[in-house]
């Protein structure tokens, strides 16, 4: 997961139904332990993003494989803080060699380009992006893994930060150009996603429904150009899941950890589970 901030994810946590399954993993200090959100803990602010509907699309059709996320994504970050050779960019290579001592590296996915949209900043979009490709393909020695990347939202222009983003098209049509021409790379359009108050984050429900198209780019190996006609249909199913009974003891665990239920409740319910 690589980009910056709605990569990471800006969705309120409260908008949408948790997805939780011990199937689904994320990269923690080099080992994978179960998915929860926020994933890609960047900023205070973190939400939800679209890697954990992409994993829930995934699992519906593995129903018996692990699927594993690796969190990198940075917010507020432009073209050249993610340069080869820069910080992000070597972490992220980091982590994935961390990841490939116990997994399979299958896809990347990419959001970025806010930071790009003004000044001139997009005529280079291209160019700078190749560049970035290439060398996270060489450095993994993955010539050929899949690259899916999402287009910005229509709503930038009207937002809070409005004035910032007069380049949004541009990059989006570099990002359209880029996956037309470039092998095993897709693009994944925006169209009709909406934005939380700031009008610069997609929200909650917008980040599933991106998740799902990212997926199916990545299992069609095509771009995905209009809105899905069973999007909400299948974030239902992903998140309406129903829990085995390690789940439920897991996230009843974590609510007695956090101080939202008492020990006796979390006992009580523990040996229901058991019964």
């Amino acid at each position: 997961m690589v980009g910056q901030s709605n990569m990471a994810g800006r969705g309120y946590l409260n908008d949408v139904k948790q997805i939780y399954d011990d199937k689904i993993k994320m990269l923690v200090n080099g080992r994978w332990q179960t998915m929860t959100e926020p994933i890609n803990f960047d900023r205070p602010t973190s939400g939800i993003g679209l890697a954990a509907s992409f994993a829930g699309a995934w699992r519906l059709k593995n129903d018996q494989e692990e699927i594993g996320l690796i969190p990198c994504a940075e917010g507020g970050s432009s073209l050249d803080d993610w340069a080869v050779g820069g910080v992000l960019f070597e972490n992220a290579v980091f982590q994935t060699k961390l990841a490939l001592r116990t997994s399979k590296l299958t896809g990347i996915l990419w959001h970025q380009g806010e930071n790009d949209s003004f000044a001139g900043f997009s005529a280079l979009y291209y160019d700078k992006l190749k560049r970035i490709v290439e060398a996270f393909r060489r450095e993994l020695d993955a010539p050929g893994i899949p690259f899916i990347a999402g287009g910005l939202g229509d709503f930038l222009s009207s937002g809070r930060y409005g004035h910032y983003f007069s380049e949004y098209q541009q990059v989006n049509q570099f990002l359209l150009e880029f996956a037309e021409t470039m092998p095993n790379c897709y693009f994944v359009t925006a169209s009709g996603l909406t934005a939380n108050a700031d009008g610069l984050h997609f929200d909650a429900v917008s980040q599933r429904r991106f998740g799902i198209r990212y997926f199916e780019s990545f299992v069609e190996k095509k771009n995905i150009l209009t809105p899905l006609s069973k999007e909400m249909e299948l974030i239902e199913k992903i998140q309406d899941r129903p829990l085995t009974k390690k789940e439920q003891g897991s996230l009843l665990e974590i609510d007695f950890a956090r101080g939202q239920i008492s020990l006796s409740d979390l006992e009580k319910k523990l040996a229901l589970l058991k019964d």
